[in-house]
């Protein structure tokens, strides 16, 4: 069964695509703007771990739309949401027999809801598959110290194929360095450079 899993380039979605690996053809998907050059981060972070990897082009409006919501609420969480729900739509409709993610049990944003995940299987008969839906943080950290060489630093500082970074671009290019600190929180990221 083909599964085109969400690939951001960071620790959450390599360990998925390791677990997801022994029971499925796995390509790594990233989708992008073309704002930055994220998804080339994420291409070569595919091939360290051995997996194929191809980008989809999410309309501009989708990155717009969010960076409003974003401005509106005055933190990334929705808007963020929003581009993770565009991303498995258009991936559904890609002709993969299942998409998934990343999404861990304790994430706050992006998720998948279980009545969105069982409508976007329906629309397009697909399966939703996640396979670190059952794993808190702690674990996750853990199960890929064992398998990834990662790195963590500041999102700013950290370039990798994902949601966050092409906004950050967005809201950087359209209102200044200013409203990213204003919106985003200081946190840490994580990028992967390979198998251990």
């Amino acid at each position: 069964m083909e599964l085109a899993l969400c690939f951001s380039g960071g620790k959450d979605s390599a360990l998925a695509a390791l677990l997801a690996d022994p029971f499925f053809d796995v390509t790594l998907v990233t989708a992008t703007f073309s704002v930055t050059d994220a998804a080339e981060h994420a291409r070569e972070v595919a091939a360290s771990l051995g997996f194929s990897h191809e980008t989809i082009e999410l309309d501009r409006a989708v990155a717009d739309d969010a960076v409003e919501r974003m401005l509106d609420d005055g933190y990334p969480r929705n808007g963020i949401q929003q581009v993770h729900e565009a991303a498995l739509e258009a991936l559904a409709s890609e002709g993969f027999d299942a998409v998934g993610d990343g999404t861990r049990r304790d994430d706050r944003a992006p998720t998948v809801s279980r009545p969105f995940a069982q409508s976007l299987e329906d629309r397009h008969g697909v399966e939703y598959v996640v396979p670190l839906a059952g794993y808190g943080r702690a674990t996750i950290d853990k199960l890929a110290a064992e398998r990834l060489r990662i790195e963590t630093g500041p999102s700013e500082r950290l370039a990798k194929g994902d949601y966050e970074h092409e906004l950050r671009a967005v809201l950087r290019d359209e209102h200044g360095d200013s409203v990213i600190d204003e919106i985003f929180p200081e946190h840490v990221q994580s990028v992967v450079r390979g198998r251990q």
